[in-house]
């Protein structure tokens, strides 16, 4: 039975990254980035070192967002970091102008499944054509970055026009994850969530099926807010560039809305912050949003019953990245 997790991704497919830096890890003495507190990476991060056989308490912990971890990576001060973030990842490819020897780990046949039975996460392959310092494929697992309203907050026409511009408009992002922003892809990462209703009308237009539950919603549109707020996650990810990009193209197409994107834990605490009417939008890995919404794994006292899924936006993909000359090869070698 998988173990229900928190703030998981990432966005479409999802992959969690882990960079190691510096060591071999003899016996509790690796230093392990594992995402801030309250996030997916977090989350994911533990139970990934588990199924490693790396126990809480077998390593030295740092709650670092992926952008402090990779100056620590860089400079030899933390041995191993996770981060959820996109494919390609520019701040891998940072990493690898500054030092000249990146290497991407793959992880074992039992890691990946035990990822799988415990989070929920799906096989995936990182193709050598992801970065130029690849060699040869790179095994690892992924979910879904998405978008959830707050339905308090976001009424239905401007659901429709969040989900209508996300699409229709994406060629105006810049951000090299917005590629995966197609109607093709807009459900994926609805499953297990109620889908906000104004989304729900412009995909339905749109040819698509809503197989899921539409939610309900309170919001009207006399009643919104001047500025819309929403949770992306840490400056060093994925979420904080695009989720700018994102807000920077529904405010230049789409009448009298402003949205502002802050800062966050990502995934869990926009959620949370959701639930308490704090955040009108918020980017999260389906998987914690499934928890969410149940009332499982950190939600488990406080399920959030006032969002819905707006669209998908990414796959995220666990990467598991060292440099050549720390000699660490798969993550038994930080034990």
């Amino acid at each position: 039975m998988r173990k229900s997790i928190v703030g998981l991704i990432a966005i479409g497919f999802i992959a969690t990254m882990v960079l190691a830096a510096c060591g071999s890890g003899d016996g509790g003495e690796s230093r392990i980035a594992i995402g801030p507190a309250g996030s997916g990476t977090q989350a994911a991060a533990t139970v990934i070192l588990e199924g490693a056989g790396i126990e809480d308490g077998d390593y030295d912990k740092y709650e670092e967002g992926f952008g402090n971890a990779r100056d620590g990576l860089q400079d030899g001060n933390i041995d191993a970091s996770f981060g959820l973030l996109g494919l390609p990842a520019g701040s891998v490819n940072d990493l690898q102008a500054n030092t000249g020897d990146a290497k991407l780990i793959s992880l074992t046949e039992d890691e990946v499944q035990y990822a799988q039975d415990e989070l929920g996460y799906l096989p995936y392959t990182i193709s050598s054509d992801s970065y130029d310092f690849l060699e040869e494929d790179v095994q690892t697992v992924t979910a879904y970055a998405v978008l959830v309203a707050n339905t308090n907050t976001i009424d239905n026409e401007l659901a429709y026009d969040l989900a209508r511009v996300s699409i229709e408009n994406a060629d105006e992002n810049t951000h090299a994850q917005s590629d995966h922003m197609t109607l093709e892809n807009a459900l994926s990462g609805s499953e297990g969530l109620p889908v906000h209703p104004g989304a729900a009308e412009y995909y339905e237009e749109q040819g698509l099926e809503i197989e899921g539950d539409v939610a309900e919603v309170s919001a009207t549109p006399e009643d919104r807010a001047d500025e819309i707020v929403m949770g992306t996650g840490s400056s060093g990810g994925t979420y904080y560039p695009l989720g700018g990009e994102m807000a920077t193209v529904w405010n230049n197409n789409i009448d009298g809305v402003s949205v502002t994107s802050t800062e966050t834990g990502a995934s869990v605490e926009n959620l949370a912050s959701i639930g308490r009417d704090e955040l009108d939008l918020g980017m999260t890995v389906h998987i914690p949003a499934q928890d969410a919404f149940n009332g499982e794994g950190e939600f488990e006292d406080a399920a959030v019953d006032n969002f819905a899924f707006i669209g998908h936006i990414y796959p995220e993909v666990m990467q598991i990245i060292t440099r050549e000359e720390t000699g660490v090869e798969s993550l038994s070698d930080l034990k």
